[in-house]
């Protein structure tokens, strides 16, 4: 079947400007205070005993049309956040200003048509898709949810998602079971743009797929992004990767974020010492190039019993007294949008040059040497 392109407006429709209180009207997701906590529960009737806090208070915007990157390490709740905006998992509190519109608080049949607008492109390309459905349908679901009833034109609209994404038409006959682990990624970011949605949550999408591949699909998604007027969230642990997709980066670290800014701002000048460690930790292509390594010493803390203060702290190779007590606030410490939750950001540059003593919690090396200039780790923490 021909795809005929006329009788589906493929083109996403405007969107209207946010009216929230406190929002530009460039400003398209705007999250508040996100919490998410899952229970633990034990005993003989399972009651509740304690909860992990995936996501504990976090807030950023996202500008139309713009990727906002958001990296960490594993457990740091980045995806549970994902997850949550679009209200797969269903936020503890806080508010999630969509269009301006707090999509929180919209009850199953308002939400159902939002949905449309909100989807997701999930990390694993083999278990997202449903092995006993052919691609047709797989793609096509998410059409006849939303009303689509003609198979007809739901076939029309998976071909043409399909050609858009670099795979044949006819290949709507097949199962997943037939494709590579590149091509079954397509398929699910042509099912994540066959119901032309405003935002789009790109959960670790390259992360189980070979290099070569990798560049293919981040510079589809770019090519998709410009073409549709797509406003991404990119979750992912490259940091290379994200420097090259993302336009602005914000940074977690056990629920909590601890920085935000510009793609070039962050990874040229991180203004706090876990980002600092994050970019020290990015291999160099060079093999000539010689640079100081912070390496963070211990485990990240349980998320269920978090470190009170700077959730940071117990790692920080800079953290004082004054971590372990209060929590630094999450504040723009440039005054162009650089945000960082630090109480020393100012000594994070002297750190990554090798220029400070470091109190505890991590020792530093020069990457590529067979010597390490600079151990002097306490025996016991500052505070």
């Amino acid at each position: 079947m021909s795809v005929d392109a006329t009788n589906y407006n493929a083109t996403p429709q405007p969107q209207t400007d946010a009216g929230a209180s406190g929002t530009s009207s460039d400003v398209l997701l705007d999250v508040r205070h996100l919490v998410k906590y899952y229970p633990v529960t034990g005993g003989v009737f399972k009651t509740k005993v304690a909860e992990v806090k995936a996501v504990d208070d976090i807030s950023f915007t996202i500008k139309k049309g713009e990727t906002f990157g958001l990296v960490g390490e594993s457990g740091c709740g980045k995806s549970t956040a994902g997850r949550a905006i679009i209200r797969l998992h269903e936020p503890t509190s806080g508010e999630i200003i969509f269009e301006g519109k707090d999509i929180t608080k919209l009850p199953p049949h308002e939400m159902k048509p939002m949905r449309s607008k909100l989807q997701i492109i999930f990390q694993d390309p083999y278990s997202s898709l449903n092995p006993s459905m052919p691609v047709g349908d797989l793609i096509g679901e998410g059409l006849l949810a939303q009303g689509y009833k003609s198979r007809r034109e739901r076939e029309a609209i998976t071909q043409f998602y399909l050609q858009k994404v670099g795979l044949r038409p006819e290949y709507v006959r097949r199962y997943a079971h037939e494709f590579s682990g590149g091509q079954r990624q397509r398929i699910g970011i042509a099912r994540a743009l066959a119901l032309k949605p405003a935002f789009v949550v790109a959960d670790e999408p390259v992360s189980a797929l070979d290099v070569s591949i990798q560049s293919q699909v981040l510079n589809l998604l770019k090519e998709l992004q410009g073409e549709f007027n797509l406003t991404y969230l990119f979750i992912a642990h490259n940091l290379p990767v994200v420097e090259y997709i993302s336009d602005r980066v914000g940074v977690m670290y056990l629920g909590k974020m601890v920085e935000t800014a510009e793609s070039k701002t962050l990874y040229h000048m991180p203004l706090h010492p876990y980002t600092a460690s994050l970019l020290s930790a990015a291999p160099v292509a060079d093999p000539t190039v010689h640079r100081q390594r912070i390496i963070l010493v211990g485990d990240v803390p349980s998320p269920i019993n978090p470190p009170s203060g700077c959730r940071f702290h117990t790692r920080c190779p800079i953290a004082q007294a004054i971590c372990a007590e209060v929590e630094p606030p999450l504040e723009d410490k440039t005054g162009d949008g650089h945000f960082a939750a630090c109480h020393f950001s100012d000594r994070v540059d002297a750190l990554i040059k090798g220029q400070v003593s470091i109190t505890h919690g991590a020792v530093i090396t020069q990457q590529g040497a067979s010597e390490r200039i600079d151990t002097k780790a306490s025996d016991s923490p500052a505070y």
